[in-house]
């Protein structure tokens, strides 16, 4: 073969070519160039593609032109090629990781840890791909700890962080009246919600039940609680520590309303004092506190799953009047659109009552005598008769082993109604002992107290306040973030409430 590739045919015979590869001769090594101006120039058999030579044969008079690289440099090409003909990918893309790999869980598919080696992974080779699209759940405003999830490419799923604890409450309105958007961002896109709120004259232990109910327990410091009760300076003063509406939602999604005192007469005394600017259609400041108590008692007879009534001694009648007048002025529920998704098929349009619960906080000793029980719950019964409220019949304290010797039929006309004692401190049960003098096994033994001890109490109520129905709130089927947009809607039509304006006038 010639430098420009072209065969001289005749040249090598069938035996020439047998002794040249008999003969000692070295043929020099793969693809160098034998040809030359002479006729005896060596002969380099040629080899195939596979490193294979060729058969022996007759001679073909014209050999086809080859164009190819030499053996070592094929050699060196064949290590670079791809798998099956396929590019070679600058950055490997994994698509699916384990998930005891070392990467950390609801990262990326493509931020994961890149395969070993130049060519492409396994999982690319065979052709696996997910077989459904990924989603990842953005929770926003929920801090650092929500910002990745376990995310499972496979079936496309992704699973859910714990929600994030609240620390203290935040406020829902100000003491300006005003609604505030800073409770959206705690709030998640699901039904199973438990609204709880809470209305009350002032000092009656609002916040502290609510801090108890919700996330504190007795024993904790006060000053850590998630409502802040009012401090000792605060009481000396006859002030309120509460003002407006105050948010609180668990970990169990239950919603905690807490407000600031009815017909406080510190709010009174403030906006008199400190000469402050009343709205033009209040002309006196008793009217804008009472009308201030009567839209928050309002809002939350429209928002709220259970409302507590809590009094610190039984009865007021003026705080019974009160419920009646919110109960009258109560916006009506919205009916439910055409259009609307989620509808439950009621059409009747019936109105939305809560539940409410009668909390009797600081009850003494006789208060729990069953007799004295039995005529307080009769009182309520006959001031509530022509409510719409529900406060009969879902909060028994029978059921809570509280008197084992009474007969489920004691008390006939059941309420919602608990007592709760005087909260006691540690040293409280050495003051009291069963006997002194010549029995010293009696003196050991605590006094007679008549009812279980405060934490029991309160875990008991927390348990009968959590086990209160969850009814619809509105006709439409709400999710938290729903119910946000809700109340929002109902404070702002409360304020703008023509029968509040109207009772406003009748008051001047």
């Amino acid at each position: 073969m010639s430098e420009s590739g072209h065969s001289q045919p005749g040249m090598y015979g069938q035996g020439r070519r047998r002794r040249r590869r008999r003969g000692d001769r070295d043929a020099g090594p793969p693809g160098q160039n034998l040809s030359g101006p002479s006729r005896d120039r060596e002969y380099q058999p040629r080899e195939r593609r596979d490193g294979s030579e060729d058969p022996p044969g007759p001679l073909i008079q014209k050999t086809p032109i080859i164009l190819a690289k030499p053996p070592g440099e094929r050699a060196k090409s064949s290590q670079n090629a791809p798998v099956s003909g396929a590019p070679v990918l600058e950055k490997p893309i994994m698509l699916m990781k384990a998930r005891d790999d070392g990467g950390k869980l609801g990262t990326p598919p493509d931020a994961a840890a890149q395969p070993s080696g130049p060519g492409p992974s396994k999982m690319e080779r065979e052709g696996q791909r997910p077989t459904q699209p990924v989603y990842q759940i953005q929770n926003r405003g929920m801090g650092a700890s929500a910002s990745s999830s376990a995310v499972d490419p496979m079936v496309g799923q992704s699973k859910l962080l714990p929600p994030e604890k609240m620390k203290h409450s935040i406020k829902l309105v100000d003491d300006q009246m005003n609604w505030c958007d800073s409770a959206m961002e705690y709030l998640r896109d699901q039904t199973d919600m438990l609204v709880v709120g809470v209305i009350g004259l002032q000092g009656s232990g609002k916040s502290t039940i609510m801090s108890l109910l919700s996330a504190n327990t007795p024993e904790e410091d006060q000053r850590g609680y998630v409502f802040r009760a009012q401090t000792q300076e605060i009481k000396e003063r006859g002030g309120n520590q509460s003002t407006g509406i105050d948010f609180f939602i668990t970990q169990e999604r239950v919603i905690f309303l807490d407000t600031q005192p009815m017909l406080s007469p510190s709010i009174l005394d403030h906006l008199i004092n400190n000469d402050r600017k009343l709205p033009p259609e209040y002309n006196l400041p008793h009217t804008y506190v009472e009308m201030q108590s009567l839209q928050i008692a309002a809002f939350l007879f429209t928002v709220c799953h259970v409302v507590i009534v809590v009094q610190d001694w039984f009865t007021d009648l003026n705080l019974y009047r009160f419920l009646q007048t919110a109960e009258m002025l109560k916006p009506s529920t919205p009916s439910a659109s055409h259009d609307s998704a989620g509808s439950s098929g009621n059409d009747d349009g019936a109105e939305y009552y809560p539940h409410i619960v009668f909390l009797q906080n600081k009850a003494r000793r006789d208060d729990f005598c069953p007799s004295n029980l039995k005529n307080m719950y009769m009182v309520v019964d006959k001031l509530m008769a022509h409510s719409h409220l529900k406060y009969k019949g879902t909060l028994s304290m029978l059921d809570c082993n509280m008197f084992p010797g009474l007969e489920q039929d004691y008390l006939a006309t059941e309420v919602n109604m608990f007592l709760l004692p005087m909260q006691e401190n540690d040293g409280e049960d050495n003051l009291t002992k069963a006997g002194t003098g010549t029995y010293p096994l009696f003196s050991l033994l605590p006094g007679y107290r008549g009812h279980p001890a405060f934490s029991t109490m309160v875990s008991k109520l927390r348990s009968q306040i959590l086990a209160m129905p969850r009814c619809q709130l509105s006709h439409t089927i709400l999710t938290e973030k729903n119910w946000f947009h809700y109340a929002a809607r109902i404070w702002d039509g409360v304020k703008k409430s023509s029968a509040l304006s109207e009772y406003s006038r009748l008051l001047c």
